[in-house]
């Protein structure tokens, strides 16, 4: 439970989406955060803490520009990353809610060119979207240089094609950019419809997320967040490389990471989770749907970023769904803190979302450093969870 909050916070139930309201803060978290810039680790963060009709906390703390000491601000824009995933699934199941794909389909029936792809045994691959939204397909990687030449998902179709299988479907977990993608593609054969523009009509607009895009604006670029890294040698911040492969218009809408995004923005899409596929009333996506990206569709397997001995081979405490990582049993590090069944992704450049749908809250730290380390292995990521659990008191 819940401790019991100051009336401010309950002035923030959502008559209006979230990111209408300039949320109070919970004690630690921004003293947290002031912490880890202190130690050059980022250069600033927005952090929020909600449930499902409130806002309980949102701190912005340091620069989203060191060079001109722009402010970090709920509004400023960040590549998310592969936070782009929940939102890639979440569009097939929107379309399996309408009856036009099952996720047990197989992806040839969309795709024809995958029927005569084999696996490594000479085998038929058969690959289903289940399995290339919850990286057992055994897909190989698109060459980089075949992603950067492409225009459209479906200049990327032979490139996907073209890479070697690495085991058979359903039989390991590997972590695969080239199966998020390819369910992207299935959404425009469905649909009829760019993935970009699907995305924009049926999911963002209704959750008042205007912020959110492939194709970050003039306006957008004005308000984005810098990314660092860390210097070598001096362990100094300096700004980081942009990504070629993600922005320009000229590119596909990639749903392995391509998506811009603001804290406010996904603020809403964390509350669809929690709120089991309803926002402001309404119904976007089904019970059945929310199992698919809540719970584990991956059985037994070892799954994760966890399975080495640096990490105590964690890969059976993780599960995954449909673009998510579900947490089976929690462990000692930041997972302690979270519920069994909690989920959710994160994004190279250190944005995170956890939905803990046991406690009813969702977590969102938004950052932009690169060589960020998962979990436990990020002493910000660390350090915002242990905070965020001593103000709510769990």
């Amino acid at each position: 439970m819940l401790k019991i909050l100051p009336a401010a916070f309950l002035s923030l139930a959502l008559a209006v989406p979230p990111a209408l309201f300039s949320a109070p803060a919970l004690p630690g978290i921004a003293a947290a955060m002031e912490a880890q810039i202190a130690k050059d680790e980022i250069a600033g963060a927005v952090t929020m803490v909600l449930t499902k009709d409130r806002v309980l906390h949102q701190a912005s703390t340091g620069l989203a520009d060191r060079a001109t000491g722009r402010a970090i601000a709920p509004d400023s824009v960040f590549w998310i990353a592969s936070m782009s995933k929940p939102i890639t699934a979440t569009a097939v199941l929107m379309l399996q809610d309408e009856g036009k794909l099952k996720v047990t389909d197989p992806v040839a029936k969309y795709v024809p060119e995958f029927a005569n792809l084999k696996t490594p045994s000479g085998q038929p691959a058969n690959l289903t979207i289940v399995q290339i939204l919850t990286h057992t397909s055994g897909l190989g990687e698109a060459k980089s240089e075949d992603t950067l030449k492409a225009r459209t998902l479906t200049d990327l179709v032979p490139a996907w094609l073209a890479a070697k299988m690495q085991f058979e479907p359903g039989s390991q977990w590997k972590y695969c950019q080239s199966g998020i993608n390819l369910a992207g593609r299935i959404v425009e054969v469905v649909s009829g419809r760019p993935f970009d523009d699907f995305l924009a009509e049926r999911l963002f607009a209704p959750l008042g997320m205007k912020d959110t895009t492939f194709y970050p604006t003039a306006e957008h670029r004005a308000r984005l967040a810098v990314a660092y890294e860390k210097n070598k040698d001096t362990g100094a911040l300096a700004p980081a490389k942009p990504r070629a492969e993600y922005g320009p218009k000229e590119r596909p809408p990639q749903g392995n990471g391509g998506l811009y995004s603001t804290p406010n923005d996904y603020a809403r899409f964390c509350q669809l989770l929690l709120n089991r596929g309803t926002f402001g009333g309404k119904r976007l996506l089904s019970e059945q749907a929310m199992g698919y990206l809540a719970g584990v569709q991956t059985g037994g397997l070892a799954t994760g970023f966890f399975q080495t001995e640096e990490w105590g081979r964690r890969g059976l405490n993780y599960g995954w769904g449909l673009g998510t990582c579900v947490l089976k049993t929690p462990h000692p590090g930041l997972a302690a803190m979270l519920s069994p069944g909690t989920f959710g992704h994160g994004g190279a450049w250190g944005t995170q979302a956890w939905i803990d749908p046991v406690k009813g809250v969702a977590y969102l730290l938004m950052v932009q450093r690169s060589n960020f380390r998962n979990s436990d292995g990020s002493p910000v990521r660390l350090a915002f969870q242990e905070a965020a659990a001593a103000a709510l008191g769990r």
